[in-house]
């Protein structure tokens, strides 16, 4: 469905990002990968991915934080593969604490990674989408960009903020064949989550499964997590003609959370 397209996913070394390249990769899509991590592991992985699905495949390190060096890896898509068809803004940063022991340079670098990249990615993408007249932006918001929980005000307000930029350009596009929207997973088993349930599981001396099952209990009734495979179905839905009229969505994929 997407052979001759090229899909840049942020935050795309492990987790949901490399979820979301691969089902892209599946459905022919050029992959353009980004992220931070041991350099030959990277390199095996892209290569790998490359292999197995028959699609061509490249890596840039941009910091997301610095608004130069997502410049540097727009215009790598575009030398490398013409441009970029298929935005993936996925890449993210958490810190836990309560507001008023909040470290301010922490706030800083939560907004800047998981709102502010994404601005420059699309605002870099965009007029390329415009003049082929196809395109998809798919934001990964979180279901904190519908709820909110304690302890999280720097990640909540990125991604309700994330929410609203992606209903914007969805407006601001409707009259093209570009879409973007928002994609809001619960729980995934991502290095991310597996830090906050080993911290639990440290702090309540409980067994690793044990904290899995109270993280997941106070949130997600489904009592599963999701997976990354499940959220790359989903953006390859996105990006099908089943999901031309889907426009400005922040579609939950949550287990259940944010029905309670």
């Amino acid at each position: 469905m997407l052979s001759g397209k090229t899909a840049l996913v942020t935050g795309s070394t492990s987790g949901i990002g490399l979820g979301m390249a691969r089902s892209l990769a599946q459905e022919g899509a050029n992959i353009v990968f980004n992220g931070f991590g041991d350099a030959q592991h990277i390199e095996k992985l892209h290569t790998d991915l490359a292999r197995e699905f028959g699609v061509q495949t490249a890596y840039h390190n941009a910091d997301m934080s610095k608004p130069a060096e997502i410049e540097a890896m727009m215009q790598f898509a575009t030398d490398k593969f013409g441009g970029v068809d298929v935005l993936v803004n996925n890449a993210g940063i958490q810190h836990v604490a309560n507001i008023e022991d909040f470290p301010a340079e922490k706030w800083d670098a939560i907004i800047a990674i998981n709102l502010t990249s994404a601005f420059h990615t699309s605002r870099l993408a965009l007029p390329g989408m415009k003049q082929k007249n196809w395109g998809r932006i798919i934001n990964l918001a979180s279901v904190h960009g519908l709820v909110g929980s304690a302890q999280k005000s720097a990640y909540v307000a990125a991604k309700h903020g994330l929410v609203g930029f992606t209903k914007v350009t969805a407006l601001e596009t409707a009259g093209t064949g570009v879409t973007c929207n928002a994609i809001c997973p619960g729980w995934v088993l991502t290095p991310l989550v597996q830090k906050q349930v080993d911290d639990r599981a440290a702090r309540d001396g409980l067994s690793n499964d044990e904290a899995k099952k109270a993280l997941l209990s106070e949130k997600q009734p489904s009592g599963e997590f999701v997976t990354p495979e499940e959220l790359g179905a989903l953006a390859v839905f996105l990006c099908s003609p089943a999901g031309n009229q889907v426009r400005g969505v922040a579609w939950n994929m949550d287990g259940g959370w944010a029905a309670q």
